[in-house]
């Protein structure tokens, strides 16, 4: 690999599929790492139309170990990651109370422990030299409480957080973090969500390629928070103005599922 690498997760699919995509095109060669292989070593041979060399790596991040073995691979292969693009993630729709316990707690493991850890396992490499990004994937859920939601809008809240404080930590260092919060984009995230009943999925959603081609041009520009279409702006604002008690009244009724 003679190009900058960008080591990017869930990209086998959705936005992490498009990330791959744009970082191809834009000089970067790729490790990419989900679940599935056969995915992303078909995105892998398309990318060559762009010069990109590719190593596809399947881990389950999520899982106790899955970070700890891909770090070990990627230095094992001696590889030196310039950029890190923390789009692994996922949500369940349902109530708290009533929703597997297992699936809630692999939401807070994938979401928030191996963002976490993998950012700690390649941040001071980028550090020593003085240069590099962290993409970390939140959303506009980040801004606010989400009945039906609650674990998924919590661990995006907590990616906002982070990358906010890791950003002014870090401040001068030549090395950037940047958090992208998009709304609702056309992805695999509904269907594995179950959210295709929810009233606000039934609206026109970006793609994938725009969210992550407005990601990427966020990440080299330095912007530490870059949230994705003009009404989405409006979602900080209102968690600001509006009262508090107010906001997941709000949010229970976009989202609350039929049979509730």
């Amino acid at each position: 690999m003679t190009r900058p690498l960008a080591l990017i997760t869930g990209a086998s699919s959705g936005i992490g599929a498009a990330f791959a995509t744009v970082f191809a095109q834009s000089g970067y060669d790729l490790i990419l790492t989900a679940r599935t292989l056969a995915p992303m070593e078909r995105l892998g041979r398309d990318l060559r139309a762009y010069g990109a060399a590719t190593v596809a790596l399947a881990y389950d991040l999520g899982a106790p170990e899955g970070v700890r073995a891909l770090a070990s691979e990627i230095a094992r292969r001696e590889l030196a990651v310039d950029a890190l693009v923390n789009n692994a993630g996922y949500g369940v729709l349902g109530a708290f109370a009533s929703m597997p316990l297992d699936d809630q707690l692999g939401e807070i493991a994938l979401n928030i422990t191996a963002l976490t850890e993998l950012t700690h396992r390649f941040l001071p490499s980028m550090l020593a030299r003085k240069s590099g990004y962290v993409l970390n994937v939140a959303s506009t859920a980040a801004f606010v409480p989400g009945p039906y939601m609650a674990i998924y809008y919590a661990t995006k809240a907590y990616v906002l957080s982070f990358s906010e404080a890791l950003a002014s930590e870090i401040a001068g260092t030549g090395v950037s973090v940047t958090c992208l919060c998009p709304g609702a984009t056309s992805s695999g995230f509904q269907a594995r969500a179950k959210m295709g009943d929810v009233p606000f999925m039934q609206r026109k959603m970006p793609d994938s390629a725009t969210v992550a081609r407005f990601g990427y041009d966020a990440m080299v520009a330095g912007t530490t928070v870059a949230i994705h279409g003009a009404s989405n702006k409006l979602v900080p604002l209102g968690a600001r103005l509006l009262p508090r008690g107010m906001i997941p009244r709000i949010v229970k009724r976009q989202q609350q599922p039929k049979s509730d």
